[in-house]
């Protein structure tokens, strides 16, 4: 192998995975902080709660776009400076979101926060897969994996806490400091690798770049929106969907024939990058899917407040931090594709025991899941990533990230949009089975209806008490039937989960050589 592929930063790598994983916890981190506080934001900016919510989809948007051309801007600008850019764009829309004193001015901050942050994670992974020897590669996306799976998981409750005891504001406020950090760092330890140096593209890709954002930018959209308008039911998201395809189409074909594509996605070519980036996209689906459902459940059934439904989805962070940790030391000694195949097994277990809630559960039946698939996702991560990008040149890397970070976050977007509709639908089709059961000829209808109007009676006039009874019974059939809508997401999303083990077994396994010291190239 030449000089070039053997490349190793002059600094200790282990410097240059702290300076990456501080801006990869913040961007992460800022995808959920902000759920949270939308109430908030919509009082204090005078808008109504479904246009506080383009405060959301603002940040996917953009942070779609750019993820896949992550990989050309680097070479058109340097990444060191790129990063360095990215980080001061990042850290200067986070102080104007928190300062926005209209929804226009929070939204565009978002555009741009969403956009710089679109870029710092993808390059950020493909630092950190450059300046660790393959042998060493999955220690250092257990580092990677600390930011973008544990900071999801704990944004929610952090974003709570802070809205609750300070104000909304102090979300964006509390990058300040980690940037600046960040900022410092990267201009010590990060440098362009030589394949880098000098390699700008000759030409800009107009036509692929306005494809690309035209297609991935109202897929975003319809993804993120679509379930508020019915679907297809609406005039606009057909002509969204309609021209998200078309471009995504004409995109694929203009770039397989491009001498100079903005996004080189003959890199699929690569059987273990393909599979992998599969893999990253199911079990966003699962993580996305559930992260979403399982605050709704304890809000809107069992009446925890946003910070109690925050506090019990902490242990699932707990699980990832464990398994990430073990899989970063293990993953040279285990197969690889065994620890994926596990980790999907836990994932579909945690799935199925999550299936099993009722509205007399105790917390122990939501830590115990939570930590399970926290665990099942760090096992499926470190692996599934070291593997997927362990048989491509370096060179290759910052497209590689790109494409990999934007399918793992298409496959959430999915993952959300699949589980709120089926929520809703699912609620619909049990109350239409349930409903037929309360009639004067069902004998348990009969007698909790007998039962809540001598409850009832005790305290009002017949006439009253039993329009009282009427009442609870419908509360409970609406309660009921909510429920069951849960259950079958949950079980849903675990029957999906053993989707990933027969295609990890597609992998080809990654012969790791023993680590040798760094050895600096000038």
């Amino acid at each position: 192998m030449d000089t070039v592929r053997e490349w190793r930063p002059q600094v200790n790598p282990w410097l240059v995975a702290v300076t990456m994983v501080l801006p990869t916890f913040m961007v992460a981190l800022d995808t959920s902080v902000a759920n949270v506080a939308l109430p908030h934001v919509a009082g204090s900016l005078s808008a109504s709660a479904d246009e506080a919510t383009w405060v959301l989809t603002s940040y996917l948007v953009a942070n779609a776009i750019v993820l896949p051309a992550s990989g050309w801007i680097t070479q058109f600008v340097g990444r060191s400076r790129f990063l360095t850019i990215s980080i001061i764009a990042f850290t200067i829309s986070s102080l104007a979101s928190g300062a926005a004193v209209t929804l226009n001015m929070i939204i565009i901050a978002r555009v741009i926060q969403g956009a710089s942050g679109g870029a710092l994670l993808p390059v950020s992974q493909a630092i950190l897969l450059e300046s660790f020897p393959p042998a060493k590669r999955g220690e250092a996306m257990a580092v990677y994996g600390l930011g973008v799976i544990v900071a999801p998981i704990i944004g929610p409750t952090l974003g709570g806490w802070i809205t609750d005891n300070y104000s909304w504001r102090w979300i964006f406020y509390i990058n300040l400091p980690v940037c600046l950090l960040a900022i410092l760092l990267t201009r010590f330890f990060i440098v362009d690798p030589p394949y880098i140096r000098g390699k700008s593209p000759k030409s800009i890709d107009y036509i692929g770049f306005f494809l690309m954002a035209v297609g991935l930018g109202t897929l975003q959209v319809v993804l993120d929106r679509g379930e508020r308008a019915d679907w297809f039911s609406s005039a606009w998201v057909w002509a969204a969907a309609f021209a998200s395809g078309v471009c995504l189409i004409a995109f694929v074909i203009w770039e397989l024939k491009s001498r100079e594509p903005i996004v080189n996605l003959r890199i699929l070519s690569n059987r273990n990058f393909a599979v992998g980036t599969f893999l990253g996209m199911s079990y966003g689906v699962v993580l996305y899917g559930m992260l979403v459902m399982l605050p709704l459940f304890l809000q809107n059934l069992m009446g925890y407040t946003a910070l109690g439904s925050g506090l019990a989805m902490t242990p699932r962070g707990i699980g990832a931090l464990v398994a990430v940790t073990l899989a970063g030391r293990f993953v040279r000694k285990i197969d690889g594709r065994a620890m994926i195949c596990a980790g999907f097994i836990l994932l579909a277990l945690a799935g199925f025991l999550l299936g099993e809630v009722n509205l007399q559960i105790s917390i122990g039946s939501i830590i115990w899941p939570n930590i399970i698939m926290g665990f099942a996702v760090g096992m499926i991560f470190v692996p599934l990533t070291t593997i997927a990008m362990g048989t491509l040149p370096n060179e290759m890397m910052g497209t590689a990230t790109g494409l990999y970070n934007l399918m793992r976050g298409m496959g959430g977007s999915i993952g959300i949009a699949v589980v709120t509709t089926l929520l809703t639908r699912h609620t619909q089709l049990h109350q239409s089975l349930m409903i037929s059961h309360l009639t004067p000829y069902d004998p348990a209808f009969r007698e909790s209806l007998h039962r809540l109007t001598g409850l009832f009676s005790s305290q009002s006039d017949p006439a009253t008490a039993a329009k009282k009874a009427y009442r609870t019974i419908y509360n409970l059939l609406l309660e009921q039937s909510s429920l069951s809508a849960y259950i079958d997401n949950f079980r849903l999303l675990g029957f999906f989960s053993f989707i990933g083990v027969p295609f990890a077994l597609l992998l080809k396994g990654i012969p790791f050589k023993k680590a040798q010291p760094p050895s600096a190239s000038k």
